[in-house]
């Protein structure tokens, strides 16, 4: 794929797409736009395209924040503390993806979204409480220590991760979960990008000018998400997470 007004016009409507779906599942859209690049990209390493995915996660999951804070769902305190824990995880997977080669991260991709998407589907077979009392914050900060680094290497942002553990770790409501996921997310991809920016990824090829017209159009599109969410039942945001991740997974495996 080239750089003309062709790919210019393809890239911004993957983006209104992507920033859309991605901030009704409050997963910032990197779980789809990262095996997207994958397939329209077929000879950028992942460090690139991890980078690009991510600079563009984080401008989209920066709006939808706006857009959830201005509507009081997320829980500021604990995102807080979670998106401080997820951090170190976020720098470190940033480092770590440049040694890991094309074919064996197009694999680690579609095992990892096959899984999350097959455990959401069969847990979602099930009505959960929302937890009564205060959330188990300790629990948080293990789980988010963990999706920091494996989010920041796929280059997905995490909320994919982040979501269905909020909710059935935690005890979160759905759209709570959707909207602190998403604050969280903003914090943690903002240190990956950061992380790419001294390394240098976005001087390769494209990259910065990919990254910007994903960056912009991922945000405008997560605008239109986060008003849509308030709409949408939780049940059926889970459902098409599940559905989405599904059919990446499989692209990506067929492709390895």
């Amino acid at each position: 794929m080239g750089w003309g007004a062709d790919s210019i016009v393809v890239l911004g409507a993957i983006g209104l797409l992507v920033g859309a779906v991605g901030t009704l599942v409050g997963a910032g859209g990197g779980f789809l736009l990262a095996p997207v690049l994958l397939v329209l990209y077929p000879h950028d390493s992942p460090q690139t395209l991890t980078s690009i995915s991510l600079a563009a996660v984080c401008a989209n999951s920066t709006s939808g924040s706006i857009a959830y804070l201005r509507q009081r769902r997320v829980d500021v305190r604990n995102g807080l503390i979670f998106g401080a824990a997820a951090m170190p995880g976020a720098i470190g997977g940033a480092l770590v993806v440049d040694f890991v080669p094309r074919t064996a991260f197009d694999a680690i991709m579609a095992a990892a979204l096959g899984t999350v998407a097959i455990w959401l589907a069969l847990s979602g077979r099930k009505a959960r409480p929302v937890r009564e009392g205060p959330v188990p914050v300790a629990r948080g900060v293990a789980l988010s220590a963990v999706v920091g680094f494996v989010s920041s290497f796929l280059g997905i942002g995490g909320g994919v991760f982040h979501v269905p553990l909020l909710v059935m770790a935690l005890g979160y409501p759905t759209h709570v979960a959707t909207a602190t996921s998403h604050f969280v997310l903003a914090l943690m991809s903002g240190g990956a990008v950061v992380t790419h920016a001294i390394q240098g990824s976005y001087h390769v090829g494209h990259g910065l000018r990919r990254a910007l017209v994903l960056a912009v159009t991922l945000a405008i599109g997560a605008q239109v998400g986060a008003r849509a969410s308030v709409r949408v039942p939780a049940l059926a945001i889970e459902r098409l997470l599940a559905v989405a991740l599904l059919l990446v997974a499989v692209r990506l495996a067929v492709a390895v």
